[in-house]
């Protein structure tokens, strides 16, 4: 049960964790969390429901002056974690892609969900790999979709890694420079709800519009 409250407030409040991480591990040792909360997110088909885009933020607000994180630190530790996490998926999509997708042993990887992601695929190529990183839930079946479908390894590394430069670099900055703002430190939480929400909006069209293309037209 405490592991299910670790995620529930994990999720809810990523900046009490971060400042309670900081208090706990110092200034050295809280960036490895942060590493782990990543690269499982983005590494591991089965995590998607970890905070990638909040996370990012939150430790954005941390790297303001005397918030206890280093902006050159923490866009390194994230920047890793997110390709190395891309990386790891992608091998595992290459090794045991298609016995884990027939196997249905894990949830998370509805048949929408891979419909979407070949979607992207069809439409834009190796560049739906920047591009997912901004979808949550998508982002992780990206890179193990692109393993299963046998994509070019240095293809898939180059844009594997201007994704996660993009897609740190945004939500880092957008907390470093508007976490200090009175209004977001005061309404912090429904500011991580609103980051959630819209981060979310854009998967579940995609999900819906899958869904729906993929009933049977019914005759008239």
């Amino acid at each position: 049960m405490d592991i299910v409250s670790f995620f529930v407030n994990l999720l809810k409040d990523p900046r009490s964790a971060i400042a309670a991480w900081i208090l706990a591990l110092g200034p050295v040792w809280v960036y490895t969390p942060l590493f782990l909360v990543v690269f499982c997110e983005t590494g591991l088909v089965f995590t998607p429901f970890l905070p990638g885009d909040s996370l990012l933020f939150a430790a954005g607000v941390f790297c303001a002056d005397g918030g206890g994180l280093n902006i050159v630190a923490t866009l390194a530790v994230f920047v890793t974690a997110a390709v190395l996490g891309n990386t790891s998926n992608y091998w595992i999509g290459r090794a045991f892609g298609r016995a884990i997708i027939d196997s249905g042993k894990v949830r998370s990887l509805t048949p929408e969900r891979i419909d979407k992601v070949h979607g992207f695929f069809e439409k834009w190529g190796a560049l739906a790999i920047v591009i997912t990183r901004f979808f949550p839930f998508i982002r992780t079946f990206a890179p193990f979709i692109a393993g299963t479908s046998k994509m070019g390894f240095a293809r898939f590394t180059v844009f594997n890694a201007i994704g996660g430069i993009l897609w740190v670099g945004v939500f880092v900055s957008l907390g470093y420079f508007f976490g200090g703002i009175p209004f977001v430190q005061d309404h912090f939480e429904w500011i991580i709800i609103a980051i959630v929400v819209v981060s979310f909006i854009p998967t579940a069209a995609g999900l819906i519009k899958a869904r729906l293309a993929s009933r049977p037209v019914k005759d008239r």
